[in-house]
């Protein structure tokens, strides 16, 4: 498998993959490997971010080791299932959304439900996942014009080709068709359940199931 592989300041180098799920096959082997040099790992769509000990290894001694590295052949069923909640009565952008989309609210959620999507990257805020890709029928819809200045945890939105869930109250800009009870972060205690390489499905529930859930933890 081809990685090309770029300086990333004086600590890290960036792994570049044909696609997402060559990303996440490279970052995997990088960890197996167990070099004596690594800091971290960081997969994100088509790149991997590799974090190393400069007094450990030097930058070109790095980037022959990965370029030297035997990498599996993609696996597009790895990773963990997860099946996720969602309220779809809790929304602050759905019936705008089907209209941008020139479809019935119902279908906007029975396509949202009706498709597994892979998170290609951890980022923005702690356990914030970035879901991808939509199905063809509800992608293109920009992002707000102005940020909302706090979403409650749990809230699940959509833009452009993505979805995706803030697991903290924070700012965003997606647009809010749904909300999730369950817990996905607790940074306190290391609780983030949510891995690059998972896959992800949405169940559609009612505000009862809802309540019954809320505060449980995500568990695959």
């Amino acid at each position: 498998m081809f990685a090309r592989v770029t300086p990333l300041g004086d600590r890290a180098v960036l792994a570049y993959l044909p696609d997402e799920a060559a990303a996440v096959s490279f970052a995997a082997a990088v960890r197996a490997a167990a070099f004596p040099w690594v800091e971290d790992v960081v997969p994100a769509y088509v790149s991997v971010g590799v974090h190393f000990d400069p007094a450990k290894a030097t930058l070109s001694a790095v980037r022959a080791e990965l370029a030297a590295l035997t990498v599996a052949a993609a696996d597009t069923t790895a990773g963990r299932a997860f099946v996720i909640p969602c309220c779809y009565d809790f929304q602050l952008d759905l019936a705008r959304v089907a209209r941008h989309l020139q479809l019935a609210w119902e279908e906007v959620v029975a396509l949202h439900t009706g498709f597994e999507f892979r998170v290609y990257a951890i980022g923005f805020c702690p356990g914030f996942p970035y879901l991808g890709y939509l199905p063809p029928k509800l992608c293109g819809v920009p992002r707000l014009p102005s940020p909302r200045l706090a979403l409650e945890p749990g809230s699940v939105g959509l833009t452009g080709r993505q979805t995706g869930l803030y697991p903290l109250v924070r700012p965003g800009g997606w647009n809010i068709i749904g909300r999730t009870p369950l817990q996905l972060v607790n940074v306190e205690v290391g609780y983030f359940p949510l891995q690059v390489g998972d896959r992800v499905r949405f169940r559609s529930i009612g505000r009862d199931e809802y309540e019954s859930l809320k505060g449980k933890r995500l568990t695959a």
